[in-house]
């Protein structure tokens, strides 16, 4: 018999596949989509099965053979390994990182397979005892034994012995000494690890959906197979009730499954609260913050089809989930759907994809969607559903701005200065007024730390040794941190430049502000929120939960108390500072300012006591800071897009960053001009589909001991851009010296 071949593909940098025969014994088990372990020079390796092979790339070598195939059924569904085959094409980048990247981090160790089970001791009867007289003789001396198997017999014949032992208050002894007798037997049988499983599910909501709601939601039931919608809704408008009422119809009208991805692990527990108050034991949650076993069983119980709802951040696109009919990507502007390592997806895309592939509808919902996605909704790519008013007729808060430059006089004390730079006396008045009449009051400020930066009196700026930017203060501990390679290092009270004393901290951050509300508000009980209090595993929930039991009067945080957070209590929301990412070197400055003053204004006001809101800037005429006063998303399009035509941006056109990097300086610049000169030398063959620019250095020139040089592409049609790089990545030659290595990222969301 001919030995039955597939191409592989494994986890390395290689354009290509591997092909390897297949034993007679596995054949049943080796399919498209399986995972299996195979030799891979002296070492084995986890791949996946992309499907038979002719065996052309063997030449006259024979095909080594599949080792093992450690699954019942392939991890790859068809709809899923197609998107990554689409992936490995659309980011250049190797099918078989693309795989990887997509399973849990246990699934593609060929070691160690799957993380271990967790398992838990069941107690099962193994033979049954039909007549009463056979049990007054077999347990005439152990009524506790029969107590313990007739309770076995009512709860099916099968039950967790911790639970048994809870039940009937006896011993662990009565229990081996039944499983002695041979009518009943111990187990190992594995429990998924759901770590949402301990908290209490709210009820369902009893809520009426608005005209707006009910035509949205008919629309989206009605959609055709893969078709695209965005859904523009106010912040308060209800998406959450519309992406419900299709999740409802998808699951027990259609009998498929659904995916919904949130921007920030912040938004799970809220969002997983929603969805199980509806749909109960049906939803898993896949992030990162949850241990390598919880991830693992989420991902086992959905591909086993145990649970229909995937619920999680951006890798939760890949669920395993069979007869998939929705994909929901709330708040699909966001930044944090873009993977900045490789492969550099970005989530919204592959979720278009993968409903495409699957004969799923796809929900885009944002109230200030991404100027790609309504640019595809008003050409007809996408079709465009509008959320217009808020639910229950409540109105947006009112936006007051503060203009920093004129909060104190030239000859105010210098301790007044420097309070009314974080704190205006309007926003300190009206956190007086909430906290006099118990309400809660949410401040953003997008920089975490104490301090931006610390300087000695004749400038010198403390930096980070491995990166071109300053090192932020922080005050508890005291140390100061490199907020890119985390390098950290005492506070010194010298400069190490020039040996001055009297060293400044320059600058706020949330940890300064934090002290500072404490002083001015004493009796406060005030909660920080960023990456620094945070870091803990269930840290998001229980500061969260607090805020939600009132145990919390003023919450202030980074841009992950900007969105999707719905308390209505909340009736006050002030901005530190607005003007942090306005003057950034980045052609998305004014839109992701908007996008972030009009969310977190959006927390103010969602219930009956209505809310204010206070930005404080030093730009107040800027365009991104007005239109978010008067919550007009449509003026700041109309004023934006001009801005992306000349010189041409997305979503005028597509770009892609071409980074060069190593650990000289010098050889890095030659590089990257050697790139640019490869490249330009080829432009000629695609027309005026692809045009240059650069090389020059980054605008963070060098992260973590790596100087960095790039080179912009912009292109009018992405298939010239994909034959481009995939010819300048699998035949540019890099300098073996200096640990030269080239990164491609494609759609990038920001050029830093």
């Amino acid at each position: 018999m001919t030995a039955r071949l597939v191409d592989v593909a494994l986890p390395l940098p290689l354009f290509r596949a591997f092909t390897y025969a297949v034993p007679d014994g596995l054949r049943h088990a080796v399919m498209p989509g399986s995972r299996v372990v195979v030799p891979f020079r002296n070492r084995t390796a986890m791949g996946i099965v992309l499907g038979e092979s002719t065996g052309e790339s063997l030449g006259d070598a024979e095909a080594k053979p599949v080792i093992n195939a450690p699954d019942e059924r392939p991890a790859f569904q068809p709809d899923l390994l197609a998107v990554g085959r689409w992936m490995a094409d659309y980011y250049v980048s190797p099918v078989g990182m693309v795989l990887r990247a997509a399973l849990p981090a246990a699934m593609g160790r060929a070691r160690r397979a799957d993380p271990a089970v967790k398992t838990h001791r069941v107690l099962r009867v193994v033979q049954s005892i039909d007549t009463l007289m056979q049990r007054d003789a077999l347990f005439k001396r152990a009524p506790q034994q029969r107590a313990l198997y007739e309770l076995l017999e009512s709860l099916g014949g099968q039950s967790p012995v911790a639970h048994l032992i809870e039940r009937l208050g006896c011993t662990e002894g009565v229990v081996q000494a039944l499983a002695k007798r041979g009518v009943a037997a111990v187990v190992n049988e594995p429990v998924d690890r759901d770590p949402f499983l301990s908290r209490a599910a709210p009820p369902p909501a009893s809520v009426t959906p608005s005209a707006a709601q009910r035509d949205a939601i008919a629309a989206l039931i009605a959609g055709a197979a893969g078709e695209t919608f965005l859904l523009h809704g106010i912040t308060g408008s209800g998406k959450t009730l519309v992406y419900i009422e299709l999740l409802r119809h998808v699951l027990n009208d259609r009998g498929r499954s659904a995916i919904v991805l949130v921007p920030e692990i912040a938004l799970t527990p809220q969002t997983v609260d929603r969805f199980r108050a509806v749909f109960g034991d049906q939803v898993a949650v896949l992030h990162s913050g949850l241990g390598e076993g919880e991830r693992y069983d989420a991902w086992r119980a959905l591909q086993r089809g145990d649970k229909r709802i995937a619920i999680g951040a951006r890798s939760a696109v890949f669920a395993p989930l069979a007869n998939l009919g929705a994909i929901i990507v709330d708040e699909e502007h966001e930044s944090t759907y873009k993977q900045g390592e490789a492969p550099r997806y970005h989530a919204r895309e592959v979720a278009i994809v993968r409903a495409r592939e699957a004969g799923a509808v796809v929900v885009l919902g944002s109230a200030t969607p991404s100027l790609e996605s309504w640019t595809n909704a008003h050409s007809g790519k996408y079709r465009l559903l509008s959320l217009p008013d808020r639910v229950g007729g409540g109105a947006l808060p009112k936006v007051n701005i503060v203009d920093l430059r004129n909060e104190t006089g030239p000859n105010a004390p210098a301790a007044v200065q420097a309070l009314r730079r974080i704190l205006s006396a309007p926003l300190e008045a009206a956190l007086h007024e909430r906290l006099a009449r118990g309400e809660q009051s949410l401040l953003l400020l997008n920089r975490r730390g104490f301090a931006n930066f610390v300087t000695c009196p004749d400038g010198h700026v403390v930096a980070c040794p491995n990166c071109a930017i300053s090192l932020t203060y922080h005050r508890a501990p005291e140390r100061l941190i490199c907020h890119y390679c985390q390098h950290a290092e005492p506070l010194e009270s010298k400069c190490r430049e020039c040996g001055a004393e009297n060293m400044k901290q320059r600058g706020i951050g949330t940890q300064q502000v934090e002290r500072l509300l404490n002083e001015r508000f004493p009796s406060a009980r005030v909660s920080r929120m960023d990456v620094d209090t945070t870091s803990g595993k269930w840290a998001h929930t229980e500061i969260l939960d607090r805020v939600g039991r009132g145990e919390v009067d003023i919450l202030l945080g980074t841009q992950m108390i900007a969105k999707g957070l719905d308390f209505p209590n909340v009736t006050l929301v002030g901005v530190i500072d607005a003007d942090i990412g306005i003057n950034l070197p980045d052609f998305r400055a004014s839109e992701r300012t908007f996008q972030l003053l009009s969310q977190v204004a959006g927390r103010a006001g969602r219930g009956p006591k209505g809310g204010e809101v206070f930005i404080q800037t030093r730009t107040p005429a800027h365009h991104a800071v007005v239109c978010a006063v008067g919550h007009d998303y449509l003026r700041f399009v109309g004023e934006e897009l001009p801005a992306r035509e000349s010189p041409p941006y997305p979503p005028t056109l597509r770009l892609a960053n071409v980074v060069i990097s190593g650990v000289h300086e010098v050889a890095v610049a030659e590089c990257a001009q050697q790139a640019a000169d490869w490249l330009g030398q080829r432009l000629d063959a695609f027309g005026d589909a692809v045009s240059l620019v650069g090389p020059a250095p980054c605008p963070i020139e060098r992260i973590k001991g790596r100087w960095r040089w790039h080179v912009v592409l912009k292109a009018t049609r992405a298939g010239a851009l994909t034959q481009l790089m995939r010819a300048f990545l699998t035949r540019f030659d890099l300098p073996a010296a200096h640990e030269m290595r080239v990164t491609f990222d494609r759609d990038p969301v920001a050029l830093l």
